[in-house]
């Protein structure tokens, strides 16, 4: 099971059928030419699964910063230097537009460039590309298939687990298998298990949705304080509060009471979360990529002095 931590409360979710997609990648990934990995371009370290990594490495390697309509447009032209510095093929999307995908077939082709030359020297011209269609749970993959085909073709949906085994989806000159999403078993730190809680990657009925807002308002207020203060009407000194009593000013200011003039804080948790991932709140990424570590070393080089 995996763990993941709000507030310090261990979250197990690690289905069996998560095993076994990553058994059945390893027994396909021999009959694949090339992986696409889709990622949430909110939190793209977070959404990097390393289990998938360590899977379908030696593969020619695409990236999909899928969702980039609903992150911070600027931190992810920063994602896409800090891949492409590292050599990988990475380029952003918005899958729910209709052909949009498309603009991944120029990139798979480059990177099969190799292959296709092969295969043209042993006479296979117009031989078939498999491609394997991978990532967490609830990122995109078969919006990005749909929009890929022109049509829907692979089961879609805003939650996590919709997919439970390969489908093989035929689109031109390609062969997509859309695998279940999948997470690990055990994360590496606080900040990727509430990440991947905030996204929707991780069932929402096995979490405590208030402890689940307090944790996103707590992270927010970090990084975009203003925007919480513009969509809720909140004064400014609203930003010190404990992250429970942030939620409770949230509920108080649209007006979500109970009988006795009380917050009904797991409505006013539920709209808190419900907004965000809904982008009401703007466009928002929760992960700024590592800073180059001579970059960091300098700094704190001059930080000792």
């Amino acid at each position: 099971m995996s763990e993941t931590i709000i507030n310090q409360r261990q979250i197990h979710w690690f289905p069996g059928h998560m095993a076994k997609t990553l058994r059945l990648m390893e027994q396909e990934i021999r009959h694949i030419d090339c992986v696409l990995q889709i990622l949430d371009a909110r939190i793209p370290l977070s959404s990097l699964n390393p289990e998938i990594e360590r899977i379908t490495a030696g593969k020619p390697h695409l990236y999909v910063l899928n969702k980039a309509d609903l992150a911070d447009p600027e931190i992810t032209q920063q994602w896409l230097a800090y891949f492409r510095s590292a050599g990988a093929g990475c380029l952003p999307m918005d899958s729910r537009q209709k052909g949009r995908a498309n603009a991944i077939k120029g990139p798979i082709e480059k990177e099969l460039a190799a292959l296709t030359e092969r295969r043209r020297a042993h006479g296979m011209v117009g031989a078939r590309i498999h491609v394997m269609v991978v990532g967490i749970p609830n990122v995109g993959k078969s919006t990005f298939i749909n929009s890929f085909a022109g049509e829907a073709r692979a089961k879609a949906a805003n939650k996590p687990g919709v997919t439970r085994g390969k489908q093989w989806i035929t689109v031109g000159n390609y062969d997509l298998m859309d695998m279940p999403g999948v997470l690990w078993k055990k994360f590496d730190t606080l900040e990727t298990a509430a990440n991947l809680a905030f996204i929707g990657s991780i069932r929402d009925d096995i979490l405590d949705i208030e402890e689940l807002a307090c944790g996103l308002l707590s992270s927010v207020r970090g990084i975009y304080p203003q925007r919480l203060l513009e969509r809720y009407k909140l004064p400014a000194e609203a930003l010190d509060l404990p992250p429970y009593d942030l939620l409770l000013a949230i509920g108080a200011k649209r007006g979500m009471l109970i009988s006795g003039g009380e917050v009904d804080s797991e409505r006013a948790a539920k709209t808190v979360v419900g907004e965000f991932r809904a982008s009401k709140w703007g466009r928002i990424s929760l992960e700024r990529p590592p800073r180059p570590a001579a970059e960091q070393e300098a700094e704190d080089a001059a930080q000792d002095d």
